[in-house]
């Protein structure tokens, strides 16, 4: 049986315009309100997890694999999406977070990783060797060496599947991302002028060479799992900026992928594009779009307009205060955003709150700041919010109320101003 991004593949070669959004975040709101879209669209959902987030020693987050994956299983039960409906992927796997040791180390720990994304159940892998690690020489890492890291993590995956499907003889075999221009996981860190567009060249030569390396590793078959390949496209965010998608500028790299029809494109960083350059994209070949930060961009902005809310009808005293919990937290542990906010205490301050690349979302799973999301919840029921309040502070939740598409809880308000970026992207890549 193909797996449904294969299938995607078979639609696009048939001639329809196709793609899928891939969601990328370990926020339980975050992944709550893609299985609530994925339940009223009735289509498979692609759930990410990278390196950082979740590993072999819990990430940020304190996850192993196993546990993200019980974790979107239990979500996906209580709000009944069927199991069969999930995409579970594992995004920038391989020596990312190991690339100060030396090849041997970080390698070994990177085959471990893979083998427990895949071994958890996980069926969409993005094979990210693209990082020099600290034995490396001076100058770029050639292709090939790239290849050949990515192919040697290919085999782990193949082993953690073997394995699987002994237990499960139904599990369904995994497919691969391959890539060497794989931008930085949440986006720019330094203001930038202009982006480099992947020559097409370069893709081409990725795939020739790891063509070759599978062929001579005796895994000539392994080509045939790869469905994508992660290219830059033109479009980044930063703290305060966002490039938008000029088709023109990667007209050359899409004309490129007709030579390869058995994959597409994977396009990172795609956060707080238009839905109209979404769709251009999905168009243009990049039918897988990832997105991270800007769920939980929209979930700390819909947070903040319902503590302007708070603030207009709870007593001081009775308060969540949750802004302010927030910065005390950002303040008292700055290590998840210290180098990436530049400036005096205005401008950090202001990053904190509002920057595009959302640091604030390795703070918003703490137990402090969860309790205090929980207290402004729990405030907001008690404390009926008017609709010309509403209004005011949350005018697109005011029109979905009225339309009958959400209910008048805080949650709900909450969710929906996540699902405010991900109907961009049912949009782009229906």
């Amino acid at each position: 049986m193909k797996h449904p991004l294969q299938e995607m593949i078979d639609r696009r070669r048939a001639g329809e315009i196709c793609g899928i959004p891939s969601y990328c975040t370990a926020n339980e709101l975050a992944l709550e309100a893609a299985l609530i879209r994925a339940k009223q669209l009735g289509k498979p959902v692609l759930i990410e997890a990278t390196a950082n987030q979740v590993n072999q020693f819990g990430g940020y987050t304190g996850m192993l694999p196993a546990d993200f994956y019980k974790l979107v299983l239990d979500l996906a039960g209580k709000i009944g999406v069927p199991e069969r409906q999930l995409i579970l992927a594992g995004d920038h796997l391989g020596p990312l977070t190991w690339q100060n040791e030396p090849e041997a180390e970080a390698m070994e720990k990177a085959e471990t990783l893979v083998y427990q994304f895949v071994r958890a159940g996980f069926t969409k892998i993005h094979l990210d060797t693209s990082m020099k690690l600290a034995d490396d020489p001076e100058g770029p890492l050639a292709t090939e060496v790239v290849a050949r890291r990515g192919i040697r993590l290919y085999r782990a995956c193949m082993e953690a599947y073997a394995a699987l499907k002994a237990e499960r003889p139904d599990a369904p075999r995994p497919v691969f991302v391959i890539g060497s221009e794989v931008p930085i996981p949440g986006g720019a860190q330094e203001e930038e002028d202009s982006l480099a567009v992947t020559k097409p060249e370069a893709f081409r030569d990725t795939v020739d060479t790891y063509k070759r390396c599978f062929a001579e590793a005796g895994l000539a078959d392994g080509w045939r799992d790869v469905i994508a390949i992660v290219v830059q496209p033109g479009v980044e965010f930063g703290d305060d900026q966002v490039f938008l998608y000029n088709r023109e500028n990667a007209r050359a790299l899409s004309a490129a992928l007709k030579d390869t029809p058995e994959i597409v494109f994977e396009g990172h960083s795609s956060d707080y594009q238009t839905a109209e350059c979404l769709r251009q994209m999905v168009e243009d070949g990049i039918a897988i779009l990832k997105v991270g930060p800007a769920l939980t961009y929209g979930l700390r902005e819909a947070l903040f307009a319902l503590s302007d809310m708070e603030a207009e009808l709870v007593p001081p005293e009775a308060r969540a205060w949750f802004p302010e919990v927030l910065e005390r937290v950002m303040l008292e542990q700055p290590g998840n955003w210290q180098k990436h906010y530049h400036g005096d205490y205005r401008a950090t301050r202001l990053a904190r709150r509002y920057s595009f690349s959302d640091r604030a979302r390795y703070y918003i799973n703490l137990p402090e700041v969860q309790v205090a999301i929980d207290k402004l919840f729990g405030n907001l029921e008690k404390y009926d919010i008017p609709m010309n309040m509403l209004h005011q502070y949350m005018p697109r939740q005011f029109d979905a109320i009225r339309a009958g598409e959400i209910e008048k809880t805080p949650r709900a308000l909450a969710l929906y101003g996540i699902m405010l970026f991900m109907q961009d992207y049912e949009y782009a890549t229906r």
